[in-house]
């Protein structure tokens, strides 16, 4: 009788779960530092935002989210602080998170608890993060009012997008460079055989080209125009044309606005110990690879993903630092998402590549 009744138990729980999923939405999100991706299954990527939040320092009020936010980044008052709640891939302040968090996924549900309550998702994060960074990206996607929270590493997600056969007896390698790390992975058979985090990425070349600015032109300027300067003439390797731009900001000795003329070579000075710092873990990475995998891995090539893939030269760089062909996956700015939707359109045969966390069990569903 016991047997029968922990059976019927479970069935009913199951036809409950099954219930809730069809009527209920499942969404994939890239939780980075400097942006937001959403996909939300049958519709793909929804919202692709700045991960900025706009608050009011004297009433901890959030003025605005996202794109909007981000305008006000070095022109709003004093009381009003543009900030990132996420800082090198891991939440720096929890509360902003979940109000950035409860935002998208309003923005992209309908309203209402229990609308929230029939929705799972699964966030990319970091592979190099701590239990307590694990479970801070955890409560502030369960907070805001989702049934199930699901947790993957960024560069798994990012293989997956990729379409890299992961699950296979073969190996291969995945190197995702974001806004706050840098994620080196080499996988076979589901599982992550050599796992690298840096925190070494697009924003860490932002700091440089700022600094180098500063030191050699005497000339201040934000992480928007250093971010514009990167994207436009930055570069990892030598370009057969050389590239130069005007760049305005504040004289930092007569404190009067200025423009000054750089240049890519400028630029790649600038950036050249933080990539050569990227290009070094990739290559011990593939000195710690088994042999075994090492012929798949040179067949397949080093996969770039994540905006810094698209780094001017970056790829030519890894492969002669590696000798290893590079390749730049396709839209790698949005491989993470589409890598969690995914995992969502097949989460029963894909969960164990998910982040065994006993937090990720699902709720007792009482009725």
């Amino acid at each position: 009788m016991y047997m029968k009744s922990k059976i019927h138990a479970k069935s009913q729980e199951k036809f409950l779960s099954n219930l809730l999923r069809s009527f209920g939405q499942d969404i994939g999100i890239d939780l980075g530092t400097a942006n937001t991706l959403v996909y939300v299954k049958n519709r793909g990527i929804v919202i692709n935002e700045p991960s900025v939040v706009a608050i009011n320092t004297k009433s901890r009020q959030v003025l605005a989210i996202g794109q909007e936010a981000k305008t006000m980044v070095g022109r709003t008052p004093a009381h009003i602080v543009a900030t990132r709640p996420l800082v090198n891939g891991v939440v720096s302040d929890f509360e902003v998170t979940e109000q950035m968090l409860k935002y998208f996924i309003n923005k992209v549900t309908q309203r209402g608890f229990f609308h929230h309550w029939k929705t799972r998702v699964v966030v990319g994060i970091p592979s190099g993060v701590t239990e307590v960074e694990k479970r801070a990206v955890y409560d502030a996607t369960r907070n805001a009012g989702v049934r199930e929270v699901y947790l993957i590493e960024e560069p798994i997600a990012a293989a997956i997008g990729a379409r890299l056969p992961i699950q296979e007896a073969t190996g291969s390698i995945i190197v995702d460079i974001g806004g706050g790390t840098t994620e080196i992975a080499v996988m076979s058979l589901g599982g992550v055989v050599i796992s690298k985090s840096l925190r070494v990425a697009g924003d860490k070349l932002n700091n440089d080209i700022i600094r180098y600015i500063r030191t050699h032109y005497k000339l201040a300027i934000g992480e928007r125009t250093a971010e514009n300067i990167k994207i436009n003439i930055g570069s990892a390797y030598a370009l057969s044309e050389s590239m130069e731009m005007g760049v305005k900001g504040r004289d930092i000795i007569s404190g009067l606005p200025k423009e000054v003329k750089v240049n890519d070579t400028d630029i790649r000075k600038a950036m050249a110990n933080s990539i050569m710092q990227i290009a070094s873990a990739v290559k011990t990475s593939i000195e710690e690879t088994p042999p075994e995998l090492i012929g798949d891995i040179m067949e397949r090539g080093i996969i770039l993903a994540g905006g810094g893939a698209l780094l001017k030269g970056l790829d030519i760089l890894i492969t002669n630092t590696t000798r290893i062909p590079t390749l730049i996956t396709s839209d790698p700015l949005t491989v993470v998402v589409r890598g969690t939707g995914m995992v969502l359109e097949d989460l029963d045969s894909l969960k164990e590549l998910l982040i065994p966390l006993d937090i990720n069990k699902k709720p007792n569903i009482s009725i």
